[in-house]
């Protein structure tokens, strides 16, 4: 781990909780442990072990018993450690370049499933209308409710044109609603870019990626050519799950002045401890990420407007945590997910299989130091996704997750883990007991207890004419009237403060 987290490539789940997360590359295998090794529960473990091949209705191998015991330890440290199998360390590196078969939908632990983070822009999910806050409790007929998330994941997932049927638990519908999908190639486009009226900009970012920081470069270039970055840009971060840090960092840089903190990490061993700032060896992944210093100076003062809500996490939150800090945006939306922990993937050694871990190491702090874990970013508008109100979703958060990750000093201001995890698994039980055989067909013809076309037309897609929080940021980009920001100076870990040179006139 001589690069460590600094240098190490980052990369991004297709059908996990978004994530930041950094990849060992050197080295096949974890360093020995300088610990002492706990004898009493090492000959506790193989006697568990022995009793299992020896008294286990039929003989189970070998090599499956140590798998799961595997991840059974990881899995009870927090939501976000796994074991990864060669199948799930395959599509991880391959979530990196943007291109991954199934479904397109980021999802985590739930009581009674598997919980739906957010749906990935133009995915068969996305289309055929599964929302963040949904539950599946089944797949193709099988409850999930007790299989581990990466064999739920693995039963989602398949060739390309097949069929795959979900049984979905929604806030506000009486009964289970049933989607039948056809896997695809997801291949998701980081970022979109279009002209608002006035001299105006919009750009979304669907997930953060090796070529996100490029991409923004180009479509910040080609916005400001046309003249539609004058008065103002609205940066869309809403329903992003996440994705590599790296990302983060480049489109934080992008609105911000060279050497500003954009996030620091703190964890138990050096390597894990580091300040990421606004410069090019903190972010660049590819060549075509020193696009960005091409970029004029007047972006770096543009009135920005960052829209977020509760499926915004991880990366999302980077950069809308550092842009709240430097006074350099106005958060808009709602509360963000609360993802704050970066994972390190480690190879394991192994002569017939690439296997790895994915392992907790470090949680990230915003510049001012605030912590992101288990609590989100509060906006500094607060906008509904409707005139109405919210769409109906469970609401489930970070905080909401068994084992979430405590940062020490909040420990115990935050108990609503446990809690919220288990009134969630009442609420699910009460629906499938009272209800076992219901179900509602999907989004094309919905049942008699979907949702009325009153309720339809508060659905919108992003960035579109009636996008309700769009709306509302475009006006408040118009009480800005194209006036330039200056980035306040922002006192980070340790008293030291930001350098932050005055605009020149």
């Amino acid at each position: 781990m001589k690069n460590g987290i600094r240098g190490a490539l980052l990369v991004a789940l297709g059908m996990a909780t978004g994530a930041c997360i950094t990849a060992v590359t050197a080295g096949p295998a974890v360093a020995p442990s300088k610990h002492t090794l706990p004898l009493n529960e090492i000959r506790q473990f193989t006697d568990v072990y022995g009793a299992v091949k020896q008294f286990y209705v039929e003989p189970v191998e070998d090599k499956k018993l140590m798998k799961e015991a595997i991840s059974g330890m990881l899995v009870g440290l927090d939501p976000h450690s796994a074991y990864l199998d060669e199948d799930a360390y395959k599509d991880l590196q391959e979530g990196t370049t943007g291109e991954f078969g199934g479904l397109g939908i980021e999802v985590g632990i739930d009581p009674a499933g598997v919980k739906v983070i957010s749906p990935i822009d133009d995915t068969p999910a996305a289309i055929a209308g599964i929302r963040g806050g949904d539950i599946i409790f089944k797949i193709d007929g099988k409850l999930i409710r007790d299989v581990p998330l990466s064999d739920s994941v693995k039963l989602m997932r398949g060739k390309p044109n097949t069929a795959v049927e979900l049984s979905i638990l929604r806030k506000g519908e009486t009964n289970p609603l049933t989607f039948k999908l056809n896997r695809a190639i997801i291949k998701v486009q980081s970022v979109k870019s279009k002209a608002l009226p006035d001299g105006m900009g919009y750009i979304r970012i669907s997930q953060f990626q090796e070529r996100t920081t490029s991409d923004l470069a180009k479509a910040l270039l080609d916005l400001e050519k046309s003249g539609n970055l004058k008065n103002g840009l609205v940066l869309d971060l809403r329903n992003d799950p996440g994705g590599l840090l790296n990302a983060a960092v480049g489109v934080s840089a992008a609105f911000l002045p060279r050497g500003s903190s954009v996030v620091s990490t703190r964890g138990q061993v050096e390597e894990a401890k580091k300040e990421y700032l606004a410069v090019p060896q903190d972010y660049q992944v590819v060549p075509e990420d020193k696009d960005l210093e091409r970029l004029p100076e007047s972006i770096k003062t543009i009135p920005l407007i960052v829209l977020v809500n509760g499926s915004s996490a991880s990366a999302s939150e980077i950069v809308a945590g550092a842009l709240q800090d430097h006074k350099r945006a106005e958060i808009m939306g709602t509360q963000t997910f609360g993802k704050g922990s970066v994972q390190t993937v480690i190879p394991l050694r192994s002569d017939t299989m690439k296997t790895a871990i994915k392992l907790t190491t470090a949680r990230y702090f915003t510049p001012s130091g605030r912590s992101i874990q288990a609590k989100g970013i509060t906006p500094d508008i607060e906008v509904k996704d409707t005139a109405e109100g919210n769409f109906v979703d469970f609401d489930i958060r970070e905080a909401d997750l068994a084992h979430h990750l405590e940062v020490p000093d909040q420990a115990d201001k935050n108990k609503t883990s446990e809690n919220g995890s288990a009134q969630q698994g009442q609420i699910m039980e009460k629906v499938i007991s009272d209800k076992p055989d219901a179900k509602a067909t999907s989004t094309k013809t919905q049942s008699k207890n979907a949702a009325t076309p009153q309720d339809e037309k508060k659905f919108y897609r992003y960035g579109e004419d009636d996008d309700y929080q769009l709306q509302q940021a475009i006006k408040q980009l118009k009480t800005k009237g194209g006036k330039p920001m200056v980035t306040a100076p922002v006192e980070i870990q340790g008293g030291i403060k930001i350098r932050v040179e005055p605009l020149k006139k």
